[in-house]
């Protein structure tokens, strides 16, 4: 496994070596010790070294900082190229894009947006006199306002949906968004209503039963998850969770099965 310098740090980060030893003194990383003493990082260390860098940029309570730092350590492969991940704060949440795939750092919930990325753009950019029209730009305007006004956001998902009500991104982040803010079973209700007309798409059966888990609903949290499994083998999170929920419901056998899937598929070679 390739390890990495101070120096390797500072020209692939930009990070100051002030910065770095601050970084490492606040407990982020904890890199192993050369033979002479000098710092050795993995690209796991890398990958929080930056994002810690970032989220403490964009005044992100240290408390999701550190969930969220947690939760990239348990994720990303020593293997994932630098270049293929974007992690960036939205307001006060930390968006991981990898390849294809969009998830909250700190919850695991999987996100969706236009192709493009709304995310990419500036509030400001959508924020003329013309009143957006049809279902796709209501969602467009969703994904902006998330970071500035969440209200408005659930509005505009609204909107999305009223304009078109097989609009699965809508529903999707309209559920997250609910969730986030508390408002569980509403968040449910959304959830649930854009499985009657989806199926069982895998990625609504995730965020659903991340859901139910903060609901406490361990068993029905249990079946979501291996409902998104039937649709999706390789949804290596979905193997994760019910490693847990499994390990939690006394089902130590399929804790450690789920855990081996899990493993394999996150193991790059």
């Amino acid at each position: 496994m390739h390890r990495y310098g101070a120096g390797d740090v500072e020209r692939l980060l930009g990070l100051p070596r002030s910065a770095l030893r601050s970084l490492i003194e606040a407990g982020f990383v904890s890199p192993e010790r050369g033979p002479r003493g000098s710092y050795r990082f993995s690209f796991r260390d890398l990958i929080v070294l930056r994002t810690a860098q970032l989220l403490a940029e964009s005044n992100v309570p240290r408390a999701r900082i550190t969930r969220s730092l947690k939760a990239l350590r348990r994720r990303l492969p020593d293997t994932v190229p630098l270049s293929g991940l974007s992690i960036r704060a939205v307001a006060d949440r930390v968006v991981v894009k990898e390849g294809a795939s969009r998830w909250q750092a700190d919850s695991g919930q999987y996100l969706l947006e236009l192709d493009g990325g709304a995310y990419g753009l500036k509030t400001g950019d959508h924020a003329d006199a013309r009143s957006p029209s049809g279902a796709r730009e209501w969602f467009e305007r969703g994904c902006v306002l998330e970071t500035d006004d969440a209200e408005a956001a659930r509005r505009a998902y609204e909107r999305a949906i009223a304009e078109d009500p097989t609009h699965l991104a809508a529903r999707v982040n309209l559920g997250r968004l609910l969730h986030e803010t508390g408002r569980l079973p509403e968040a449910e209700a959304v959830y649930r209503e854009a499985l009657k007309g989806s199926g069982d798409d895998p990625l609504l059966l995730f965020n659903l039963g991340v859901l139910l888990e903060d609901m406490q609903r361990k068993d029905e949290a249990t079946r979501a998850h291996e409902r998104a499994l039937e649709g999706d083998p390789l949804l290596a999170d979905c193997h994760y969770n019910l490693a847990l929920l499994c390990e939690e419901l006394g089902l130590p056998k399929e804790a450690l099965r789920h855990m081996a899937q899990y493993r394999r598929l996150t193991r790059k070679t």
